[in-house]
């Protein structure tokens, strides 16, 4: 994907694209627009990588170390050239589950790249010497423990295009959307087609994603990650902390919004339509601190795919944890 100098002249490879990275590049850069570079760290197709599996070119390190060295001379060699030639702000690296850390030289790799930017990001495939995680086509049930995450999950079932695949439905992806968003992750990919074509059914997902988002993108953009173990399904909420914004009013006629709000909520709006909405407070007893269970009725007002809800609160949200009675 550009012209390196790190190739045995006998072993080098002429691709289409291989000075595709350089314009590309620049004209991002033109953009004001970071830059982000994929890096496989292994290498099936280099003579001196260990092979695919038990292929005629496999081999154990232990039993021929120098010609390891040699590739990890190449690979790291590489990454030298694209940290001087191109400066990546971000490094998704991949393959990594092949070698430990210390046959990559993980932590050497990490000091390469910040030396020449001390600012770059560093994906969660270096061996533990990441940045983030980077959980794969699942959705994890609790949240990885980096402070972020990127789902890695397509709109179909593969990382390229396949005619006889039918991609995820477009409330399939929302949904999933959502729910990354709730839990401050990215999300989605997709793969295209050769010669820059993007088939007509994952541009029509696209499509129908950044509209939803144009009607609901201030649950979206600027927020903050929902608090756990209160609300049914994927919440954010407002840098004030006076607006809760429900993602989880899903197609049902009642969404059951909160379980433990210790607020009085003083408007609820669909966002997108601007309806405004009634709440119905269950469970409220005049005498006890327990602040009830918060119903909303959809009934006809939902939208196609996710209906999205915001609550504007009197002050900064408070939650109540107590075991309710009279504590």
């Amino acid at each position: 994907m550009y012209d390196t100098k790190m190739n045995d002249p006998k072993h080098r490879q002429s691709y289409p694209a291989k000075r595709l990275i350089k314009p590309f590049f620049e004209e991002l850069r033109k953009r004001n627009i970071k830059c982000g570079a994929y890096f496989s760290l292994l290498d099936w197709s280099h003579p001196d990588y260990p092979g695919f599996l038990s292929d005629s070119s496999r081999y154990r390190i232990q039993n021929d170390y120098a010609r390891w060295a040699r590739f990890r001379d190449f690979f790291q060699g590489q990454i030298k050239e694209i940290s001087t030639l191109f400066n990546p702000d971000l490094w998704w690296f991949d393959g990594d589950w092949e070698h430990s850390a210390e046959e990559w030289e993980a932590e050497k790799v990490r000091q390469m790249i910040l030396a020449n930017n001390p600012a770059t990001i560093i994906n969660g495939r270096l061996q533990g010497h990441g940045d983030y995680a980077t959980p794969e086509q699942n959705f994890p049930v609790t949240r990885p423990p980096h402070p972020w995450w990127e789902l890695c999950m397509t709109t179909n079932d593969n990382w390229g295009f396949i005619m006889t695949i039918i991609g995820n439905t477009l409330y399939e992806v929302i949904s999933i959307f959502v729910d990354a968003v709730a839990n401050e992750a990215l999300y989605p990919r997709y793969g295209g087609q050769k010669r820059r074509h993007h088939p007509d059914e994952q541009i029509h997902v696209l499509k129908e994603l950044g509209a939803w988002n144009n009607r609901n993108g201030e649950a979206i953009f600027n927020t903050l990650e929902d608090t756990k173990g209160h609300y049914y399904g994927p919440t954010t909420m407002s840098k004030d902390l006076e607006h809760l914004i429900s993602l989880c009013a899903w197609r049902f006629s009642w969404a059951i919004d909160d379980k433990g709000l210790d607020n009085k909520i003083t408007e609820i709006t669909i966002l997108g339509k601007g309806t405004k909405l009634t709440p119905k407070i269950v469970g409220k007893i005049s005498w006890s601190k327990v602040p009830g269970l918060v119903y909303i009725d959809l009934l006809g007002v939902q939208d196609e795919y996710i209906t999205v809800l915001k609550l504007k609160l009197d002050k900064p949200v408070r939650l109540y944890r107590g075991q309710g009675g009279f504590e």
